[in-house]
């Protein structure tokens, strides 16, 4: 078994490995690095065999997703800790060295991510992840250096390290057995959304989500689906309304999904009145697609209640992040 794995899922991304990928070996010395290709078109996998033969390629038959592609490669890796790491994503020296270090210090840490920055504009955080995420009570994302579509600039602000409610998917380091034991990513989410509901289940078991400042990443993103996609803006909305269903308790869903679901449906006006009809049309099915899944997030709520610690301290944001920034003109995580 080897201490780290770095696993960096693969679709049409030969571009990104070409520009990131000597970077990830020669800063993660002393760590296996492996490429799960997402049954891609372009000439990816021609690209890793004939210029990186040393690296191990796992091949998946079908494109199954971000959540489902990384499921398939991880059950084929043995490792203590996993860092699953997106394509287009560049390292930094000693990126590893840092979270690993507070991981093996206190073992109740199952999940941890770096500070992630803007590839092209290194002095912003990056919308995916920034210093560390959270959500507010009705399940919307956000993190420190970024709230909704406002980035922070980095002037050291969080260069600490800090409990927080999820990791991101860019840059995600994770004990491989609690990621076994709590059943992985949701193959249904596809992509988005599907860390935070992994997160979520480690909050829920009683463990703890961390974020180091001290190592840094630089991620391009957006370079699968743009942030103005409407397959994007489905899948968040869909995938948003499931980790509430699964993951809160009983008292809790009641009360906050029919408001998060009201919610939804004003985002969907105002998408289609500010002109982007296709979004608008992508939340009512995102809605829908949800309500019709009923039975089968159901089944899975039962087994994530059934994973829940009693009493564990919830790092929810208790307010509104929704109210705070858009009516009290909150732009900045420590204006909150």
């Amino acid at each position: 078994m080897s201490t780290v794995a770095v696993v960096i899922l693969n679709y049409n991304g030969k571009g990104f490995l070409s520009q990131f990928l000597p970077g990830v070996i020669t800063h993660s010395t002393g760590c296996e690095i492996i490429i799960a290709d997402n049954c891609s078109t372009d000439d990816s996998i021609n690209f890793i065999q004939n210029f990186y033969p040393e690296i191990q390629l796992i091949q998946i038959p079908n494109n199954k997703g971000f959540s489902a592609g990384y499921n398939y490669a991880l059950a084929q890796i043995n490792a203590q800790y996993y860092v699953l790491l997106n394509s287009d994503v560049e390292v930094t020296p000693n990126w590893i060295s840092p979270i690993i270090d507070i991981m093996e210090k206190d073992i109740s840490i199952a999940a941890a991510q770096p500070k992630i920055l803007a590839h092209h504009n290194r002095n912003q955080f990056e919308y995916a992840g920034a210093g560390g995420g959270y959500i507010d009570y009705l399940g919307y994302p956000f993190c420190r250096g970024r709230i909704f579509d406002t980035l922070e600039d980095d002037y050291g602000q969080y260069d600490d390290m800090k409990q927080v409610f999820w990791a991101s998917g860019a840059c995600l380091f994770i004990r491989s057995a609690i990621y076994h034991e709590l059943g992985g990513l949701d193959d249904d989410f596809f992509a988005h959304m599907e860390e935070i509901d992994l997160c979520w289940r480690i909050n829920n078991a009683g463990h703890k989500v961390m974020y180091n400042g001290q190592s840094a990443v630089y991620h391009v993103g957006g370079g699968t689906l743009p942030k103005s996609s409407p397959r994007k803006t489905y899948l968040n909305f869909r995938n948003g309304l499931s980790l509430l269903f699964k993951n809160y308790d009983t008292v809790d869903l009641l009360a906050k999904l029919p408001v998060r679901i009201l919610l939804d449906i004003v985002a969907a006006f105002n998408f289609s009145l500010g002109g982007s009809i296709k979004n608008g049309w992508a939340v009512v099915k995102a809605l829908f697609h949800f309500l019709g899944k009923t039975p089968s997030n159901w089944q899975k709520r039962k087994k994530v209640q059934q994973l829940r610690k009693k009493n564990v301290p919830t790092k929810l944001y208790q307010k509104s992040i929704v109210y705070r920034h858009f009516i009290l003109n909150k732009k900045t995580f420590n204006e909150l």
